[in-house]
């Protein structure tokens, strides 16, 4: 928790950030628990108040996506899914990638949205992208429903094994929240961030097997560089949960080293910027 140190005469207040593992106090975020709940259900709430269709935009996400990938990739170019469903196939792997692309991108512009609370109340920064990206859970769900019953249409089993697509689905919102401290600390100093990060999870999205998979070989060379890309790990474990198949094997403990260097940097990078925040957005 924040230390206070003050001056009796002049009744000087200074704030300093705590110290922890990595400049991160745990028992100081628990102690504001109350506020990320808070940005988290009003980031929900703001995000469809004003839609024509509101929160009916979550189901249709998903349906639109799964219509047109068919049209285009599995009819159109006859990309093979395998014994697969190409909709199984792609809602899927939609929804860990919609979990983090869509924490990704809202948490890399949350300081700047929230400056007015930055410049004028105390509390740990990181607290603000978190809630950022907790706020992508009520779309995966709903989605996570829409995806269930799409199984049971296709009549694919449902079997304990499927259990597996939480610790799958923290990952996802654990890489995107990793990412997300780092461009939302350098969107605060260049506002030029907000306006690449759209091309930058495009070409996230054509290297990770969403739409088509990708096969690159039994070289463990290449499989380890297409390893470093920790998506890939997230989305084949999620698929492997759902519908069985090939086992995740070991190089997606490549997968999970990147995920490591990504959070931990991240948390690095936005600590040592944290302090400029109220200056500069």
């Amino acid at each position: 928790m924040a230390t206070v140190d003050s001056q009796t005469a002049n009744q000087t207040v200074v704030l300093k950030p705590a110290k922890g593992w990595l400049g991160v106090d745990l028992k100081e975020l628990w102690y504001y628990r109350e506020l990320v709940y808070f940005l988290t259900w009003r980031d929900i709430k703001v995000r469809y108040k004003q839609a024509a269709l509101g929160i009916a935009w979550v189901i249709l996400q998903p349906l639109i996506t799964a219509l047109v990938s068919t049209f285009v990739f599995s009819r159109g170019l006859k990309i093979d899914s395998g014994s697969l469903p190409y909709p199984l196939f792609v809602l899927s792997a939609y929804l860990p990638w919609h979990l983090f692309a869509n924490s990704l991108t809202k948490s890399s512009s949350s300081l700047v949205g929230n400056a007015n609370l930055i410049t004028k109340v105390y509390f740990p920064r990181i607290i603000i992208p978190l809630a950022s990206v907790l706020s992508s859970l009520l779309d995966f769900f709903i989605s996570l429903v829409i995806l269930l019953i799409a199984m049971v249409i296709y009549k694919a089993p449902i079997t304990l094994t499927a259990l597996w697509i939480i610790p799958f689905s923290v990952l996802a919102m654990i890489i995107a929240l990793a990412v997300g401290l780092w461009f939302s600390a350098l969107n605060v100093q260049y506002r030029d961030v907000q306006q690449i990060l759209p091309f930058i999870s495009q070409i996230w999205l054509y290297i990770t097997p969403v739409l088509y998979p990708i096969n690159i070989g039994n070289n463990p060379i290449f499989k380890a560089i297409y390893n470093l890309n920790p998506m890939v790990g997230v989305v084949q474990g999620f698929r492997w949960a759902l519908f069985g198949g090939t086992q995740p094997d070991a190089t997606i403990w490549i997968s999970g080293a990147a995920i490591l260097l990504l959070f931990i940097s991240g948390i690095y990078f936005f600590r040592r910027m944290e302090k400029t925040f109220a200056d500069v957005v």
